[in-house]
């Protein structure tokens, strides 16, 4: 992205795009200060004593800081520059190369440089680099790297420049307006390659009618497409119509899967990016990654009710719905919310699927919900935060999950993903709707 033309800081409205003239002489340094007032004195002097050479020296102390204001004055407003990511989108834990690139439109050498980027705290300390003067139209380039441990969406920008002068006289501060913009989603777990079932039902558009009795040939077709197979041609409906008919194709059989994740701020206790709920965040990310990988057809719902991708979404790019889903999950947070009753009420059209919870401490109240969503799911597997409370605490509400008709597997902190997933692929085997 192509960052504009430095504009005017703080110190007051600019006039066009270099600011007013008296704000560049805000930017003397002190050298710049002591050779305007030497100039000054001497001036002074050589009136009193009647020296017109010390008059020329203290025209010429004065003049220096003064030129050096007006050419960077001038040329400050002609400086651009671009920033890219590569990528911009990286997992917690994974590291973003930044690329700056600074050019020079003017017709005149700039100064010297001095870059800084404004990142977040998160990120570390702001990057900062000197450049060399750039000659007209020259250009300078600049890479540093950045990561972060915790997931969310960090503004990287806007870029500030210092200009100053080779003789030191002035610094002029500007700064960008514009920036880009890091997303850090949750950390991936890898898990075992092993199926924990799923709703088969095929979609697609022949999915929509019945087949008649004499076989494909009496599927209704469509209109031919450009790039159409010819070999699906149906030549009875062509010669009826008098335009080119081709068959309907049948998309293959898709298992389904819902990832509920539970936000709610009272089924968690601890906070930070160890917490059981940054644990349950990335469980979701982990289990939507690598069950788009075995081909599921894979959405997120929250207790809030978000449903991702939602009901009026159209069927796309399997690659396009996971990065909505795993941009969902690099910014979500707690909710106010003390019930479960919204996501049932989003998917009470829906066809869920396997249906997997990363689930906080629920309570015995919450099991009617827990039944209904088990109801609409061919499994249902709830992977429930723990130590946080007390062992017995823990195992009561474990026992609620199950005794909703969930395979209830605890979250506990430190153990891999990996043991309660292979955990859960036994026993929906157990129960006849595991893994195939």
């Amino acid at each position: 992205m192509t960052l504009p033309h430095l504009a005017g800081t703080g110190e007051g409205a600019g006039e066009g795009d270099r600011g007013p003239l008296r704000a560049a002489f805000g930017g003397l340094t002190t050298r710049g200060r002591s050779f305007l007032a030497a100039g000054g004195a001497a001036a002074v002097c050589a009136y009193v004593l009647g020296q017109p050479d010390l008059l020329r020296v203290g025209v010429l102390l004065a003049a220096l800081p003064l030129l050096c204001v007006l050419v960077l004055h001038g040329t400050r407003s002609r400086v651009t520059a671009a920033r890219s990511l590569a990528p911009a989108r990286v997992a917690a834990g994974g590291e973003t190369r930044v690329h700056l690139r600074v050019d020079n439109v003017a017709r005149i050498p700039s100064g010297l440089l001095l870059l800084q980027d404004r990142v977040p705290y998160v990120l570390g300390p702001r990057p900062r680099f000197m450049l060399d003067r750039i000659e007209p139209g020259g250009r300078r380039e600049v890479t540093y790297r950045i990561r972060s441990e915790q997931r969310g969406r960090y503004p990287l920008g806007p870029l500030q420049l210092r200009l100053a002068d080779p003789f030191g006289m002035v610094e002029l501060n500007r700064s960008f307006t514009t920036f880009d913009v890091m997303t850090v989603l949750p950390r991936i777990e890898p898990l075992p390659p092993v199926r924990l079932g799923g709703d088969a039902n095929g979609h697609g558009e022949g999915r929509q009618r019945a087949l008649a009795v004499a076989g494909d040939d009496d599927i209704i077709p469509r209109d031919y497409r450009r790039g159409d197979d010819l070999r699906r041609v149906h030549w009875r409906s062509t010669a009826h119509r008098g335009s080119l008919m081709v068959r309907r194709e049948e998309k293959p059989l898709k298992a389904r899967c819902t990832v509920l994740l539970d936000t709610r701020r009272g089924g968690y206790v601890s906070a930070g990016p160890d917490s059981a709920f940054e644990r349950a965040v990335s469980g979701a990310a982990s289990a939507v990654f690598h069950l788009v990988a075995q081909g599921y057809e894979v959405r997120l719902v929250t207790d809030t009710g978000l449903l991702v991708p939602g009901p009026e979404s159209q069927a796309g790019d399997t690659a396009e719905l996971t990065a909505l889903i795993m941009e969902t999950l690099a910014v979500i947070g707690h909710s106010a919310g003390t019930s479960l009753a919204d996501a049932k009420a989003a998917l009470r059209a829906a066809d869920c699927g396997l249906l997997l919870g990363f689930l906080g401490s629920l309570g015995a109240e919450e099991a009617p919900v827990l039944e209904g969503l088990r109801q609409r799911a061919t499994g249902a597997v709830g992977f429930v935060a723990a130590g946080q409370l007390p062992p017995e605490v823990e195992g009561e509400r474990l026992r609620n999950v199950a005794l909703a008709g969930w395979t209830a597997l605890p979250l506990l902190p430190g153990v891999p993903l990996g043991q309660p997933w292979q955990q859960a692929a036994l026993e929906l085997a157990a129960r006849g709707t595991g893994a195939r």
